[in-house]
């Protein structure tokens, strides 16, 4: 029987062991190891109740007369930030509670008014570094996304002939105000296109004065087709089913080419749809909530509002 030499291995923490080489080539674990290492994050179902019941799961008393009302059915597609991700292996219960208590407490203060993509909003955010700590941005909402506090959405214009877009996370707290210049729907879900499109399809004045939309009314759909300028493109739009866009001007092989990768089935794969979308029997129950808390936030401001008015006076 073959002897093996023994040598002195580091460990971990500094700390040694005579270990032969037949060990470390097995890699056994090393009794420091097991002692050093920390345990694994992990909660008992008894402490995780306790936070479940906790003053944090516990919403404000509703009136009666806030409780009773229906909620409106274009109400998922106005707040679509509250629905939770679709994917479940990224959802957690009670960090979505009380995300959608921070996100409460954050409308309470600041106004974030209805808005699709392609309207025109202006954004003002604190800037230290700008001469009145201010700075108002105005464009065009490309694209809208994002679950929960990490909802956001893009505005784009054009400046100096360069154009900029800016990213803002809807409830950031340096956010200061939201305004909705021109409120309007597009009929493509996201506007990237416009990157290859002449500038004055993205080119808005700064001192835009705000369009007034009738209450009551529906949200105008802008049906405008928009012509794109010659290739080279940032992206192979013939690819994509876009609605908003004028007939491209390519060659055939470039259809032929989309052809080829376009799938077609993917409008009648159910469980693609299933799991792209969130249960509806919990949407509707996240959507009532929504909308009674958005009432309780309304009683709340105008109160506040009366209070100023008697003050002043």
């Amino acid at each position: 029987m073959a002897s093996y030499s023994r040598r002195i291995l580091p460990c971990f923490w500094k700390t040694t062991k005579l270990l032969t080489f037949e060990d470390a080539a097995r890699r056994v674990p090393c009794r420091y190891h097991q002692e050093l290492l920390p345990t694994r994050n992990y909660l008992l179902p008894e402490t995780v109740e306790e936070h479940r019941k906790s003053e944090l799961s516990k919403h404000p008393e509703l009136p009666p007369s806030i409780t009773s009302e229906n909620v409106p059915a274009d109400f998922r597609f106005v707040y679509p930030e509250f629905l939770p991700d679709p994917q479940y292996d990224r959802r957690d219960s009670i960090r979505e509670r009380l995300e959608r208590e921070d996100m409460y407490r954050r409308r309470a203060v600041i106004d974030i008014p209805e808005f699709y993509v392609g309207s025109i909003m202006a954004v003002t955010v604190s800037d230290q570094y700008s001469p009145n700590k201010e700075n108002r941005f105005v464009g065009i909402c490309i694209d809208r996304g994002g679950v929960g506090l990490r909802a956001f959405f893009i505005l784009r214009n054009v400046v100096d002939g360069q154009g900029i877009e800016i990213m803002y996370e809807m409830y950031n707290p340096t956010l200061l105000s939201i305004q909705v210049l021109k409120l309007e729907k597009r009929v493509d879900d996201k506007l990237y296109y416009l990157r290859d499109a002449p500038q004055e399809h993205s080119t808005f004045p700064f001192d835009m004065d705000p369009i007034p939309v009738p209450k009551g009314s529906t949200v105008p759909v802008n049906k405008m087709k928009v012509q794109l300028n010659p290739r080279p493109w940032l992206e192979r739009w013939e690819r994509q089913d876009l609605q908003g866009v004028e007939d491209l001007k390519l060659e055939q092989r470039f259809y032929d080419k989309a052809a080829k990768v376009a799938k077609p089935w993917e409008k009648y794969d159910l469980m693609k749809w299933y799991r792209e979308n969130t249960n509806e029997d919990e949407r509707d129950s996240i959507m009532q909530e929504v909308h009674q808390r958005k009432r309780l936030t309304d009683i709340e401001k105008s109160k506040r509002k009366t209070k100023l008015v008697e003050r002043k006076r």
